[in-house]
């Protein structure tokens, strides 16, 4: 939920349940009865969103085979195959999985397990760890597929100048060699994207310079890998892009963007933006976590919720930057940073909060998010991609905050125990 939002570890433990169906190849788009088929189930009578940013389809049906979304339509539209299993799902809404892009998980097995359970629990289908991640570990889990959890994506270890007294686990680079080393090592451990820091953190230390974070971008194009940056100021912002940086991990955070840096960000259609909005830094009401955390986290939490004047001032220059992108057509995706796994929905509403649309937000959630982590069967409800969506008791398309009312996450076709 960007730097400025405390982070808090839940102590939750959402175990997963797998399904296990026979796979049909029939699937059809006509109406009527279809042959019988066996290990079907049939979602039916809820309104879907399916996360392209095409209109909702009321009283849809979605039919799952094993793992997969093999039809999906108006119930008028679908043939349903004979004998499969049926859930009904009248009042509610459906949604895909939220896919979050900027996380920093747990360093051993059992709690990165956990931390992905946890995400499950609350609706989101996949996480990519950005840049604090080492050895063997990060790839083995991201090779598995884990029931009732969200799949996982890593950048490895991350790219900075020297930052003394902080994380030693990313690379500290001070010459072009360096740069060109350590992404040698990360092409060859075949991580999904390069993350580098280009921030001096407030003055403490000497950030990356063009001449390093060029060469980063360089190799890293040479070796078919993308990069995202960690970003502050406009000023490095216009330099990545004018080095061909591919994603920011944040948006601009220290002034409004100007003309010269949105033509900048205009100019690059196949951009990346993950906003990363901070705290909003006004009482927020945060009564829909009772159920999934405990009471004293709680508790602190929303003592911590007040209005706080220079909180909203940080807020406000972020925020208006983000609806300066959206609106220049930028594509926007989701991410939250941090091991906070109901993030995402906090991290939608200030998205919204900051100009969105609730309809812009869940494509940037769901579809952009997927794309961005090239996950080709993620991020939409549609025939052929993974059965991985969120059953909802309200509408998120009214108010973005009804992505917290969840009656039920089903990941790869099955049920997740919550």
């Amino acid at each position: 939920m960007g730097e400025a939002k405390t982070l808090f570890r839940q102590v939750i433990s959402v175990i997963g349940l797998l399904a296990l169906f026979a796979v049909s190849p029939w699937s059809a788009s006509m109406g009527g009865q279809a042959p019988a088929s066996a290990g079907v189930t049939v979602f039916e009578g809820a309104r879907l969103i399916p996360g392209d940013g095409s209109a909702p389809i009321e009283n849809a049906t979605v039919v799952v085979t094993g793992t997969r979304v093999t039809q999906v339509g108006r119930s008028a539209d679908v043939r349903v195959p004979a004998g499969a299993v049926r859930v009904s799902l009248a009042g509610k809404t459906v949604m895909p999985a939220i896919i979050d892009t900027h996380t920093h998980l747990s360093a051993t097995r059992p709690a990165l397990i956990e931390d992905l359970r946890r995400r499950a629990f609350y609706g989101v289908g996949a996480t990519m760890s950005l840049g604090q991640d080492t050895g063997d570990l990060p790839l083995q889990v991201r090779a598995e597929t884990l029931p009732g959890a969200a799949r996982f994506r890593t950048a490895g270890r991350g790219i900075p100048g020297r930052e003394p007294g902080r994380s030693e686990i990313p690379y500290w680079i001070t010459t072009e060699a360096e740069a060109r080393k350590a992404v040698e090592e990360l092409a060859a451990a075949k991580v999904d994207i390069v993350k580098i820091w280009v921030d001096d953190r407030n003055g403490m230390y000497q950030k990356l310079s063009p001449a390093l974070y060029g060469a980063v971008i360089d190799e890293a194009h040479k070796r078919m890998l993308r990069v995202t940056a960690h970003i502050f100021t406009l000023e490095d912002a216009k330099g990545l892009l004018r080095a061909g940086i591919d994603a920011f991990a944040h948006g601009v955070r220290d002034k409004d963007i100007d003309d010269e840096g949105l033509a900048l960000f205009k100019a690059r259609p196949n951009l990346v933006v993950v906003p990363n909005l901070p705290d909003r830094g006004v009482a927020t009401d945060l009564s829909w976590l009772k159920d999934s955390i405990p009471s004293g986290e709680l508790q602190k939490l929303q003592a911590a919720a007040t209005d706080r004047p220079d909180v909203q001032a940080a807020f406000a220059i972020q925020a208006r930057n983000l609806a300066k992108l959206n609106a220049a057509g930028v594509r926007i995706a989701l991410g939250t940073d941090g091991n906070t796994p109901w993030g995402p929905h906090a991290e939608m509403a200030d998205m919204v909060a900051s100009g969105m649309t609730p309809a812009q937000v869940i494509v940037a959630a769901t579809r952009n998010s997927a794309d961005f982590m090239r996950l080709a069967d993620a991020g939409t409800i549609e025939a052929g991609k993974s059965a991985d969506f969120i059953v909802l008791d309200a509408n998120p398309l009214d108010n973005i905050a009804n992505t917290r009312r969840i009656a039920s996450v089903y990941l790869r076709g099955a049920a997740v125990d919550r």
